[in-house]
């Protein structure tokens, strides 16, 4: 069988949660906090079509998707008080450290497109500042006014690509995600993504990313150009 050709890039783009960061549990037992209360349960199913969002989408779909008897105000107000309890708390992903590392030692640049806001984005980098001070600008889709439509539109990668000092084609970025959405999104742009999804995401929510692997340890950065692991 003969290998996938992939395109070369000269720039990276990562999203966070639950790529970089084991967030995706704390937004589980966030959501549940409030759905139990109603007799209903926030399943992987509809993780699986909310993940990417921002906070006022994601809010809305939750609502929408369980029939909540709640406004969008209440649900937002409840849900972030339990995500400044869990946050904090988040670990890195495997693999995360090695390969921000490898790509800034060896001078590729590398940015962040995150949905979060710039407070739960402080929230959940306080423990990591050494790695996310790796990155050359971030984007915190949000709270920046260019990011006018969250995922799965391309707006919040093709702001991110525009950043970089270079102003690089998008076809030259490669995307880092792990939620549908975000493999859309970066789709949209014009971009090749590798997928890292969670072990529990429905295969059906697998739309054609350019590459699927289990963890970021499994990425290896020749396939798309970019400079090899040493092997000393």
């Amino acid at each position: 069988m003969c290998q996938k050709q992939y395109k070369n890039v000269t720039h990276c783009i990562f999203d966070m949660d639950g790529l970089l960061l084991n967030t995706e549990p704390l937004y589980t037992e966030a959501f549940n906090y409030i759905t139990r209360r109603y007799g209903k349960e926030f399943t992987w199913e509809h993780k699986a079509q909310t993940m990417g969002f921002r906070t006022d989408d994601v809010a809305n779909a939750v609502i929408e998707m369980l029939s909540l008897p709640m406004t969008l105000e209440e649900f937002k107000s409840e849900i972030v008080t339990k995500y400044e309890e869990l946050f904090p708390t988040t670990d890195l992903m495997p693999g995360v450290d090695k390969l921000l590392t490898h790509l800034k030692q060896n001078n590729i640049p590398i940015a962040l497109a995150t949905s979060s806001s710039k407070g739960h984005y402080e929230l959940k980098t306080q423990r990591w500042k050494h790695i996310f001070d790796l990155f050359d600008h971030k984007v915190l889709g949000g709270s920046d006014p260019e990011v006018l439509n969250g995922k799965p539109a391309p707006d919040i990668f093709l702001t991110a690509a525009k950043r970089f000092p270079d102003n690089p084609d998008p076809s030259k970025c490669l995307v880092f995600e792990d939620a549908p959405n975000g493999v859309k999104a970066a789709f949209s742009a014009g971009m090749q993504v590798v997928m890292v999804p969670d072990p529990s995401l429905p295969k059906k929510y697998i739309e054609n990313p350019t590459l699927v692997i289990n963890s970021l340890e499994e990425f290896r950065p020749e396939l798309f150009g970019l400079p090899p692991y040493s092997t000393c």
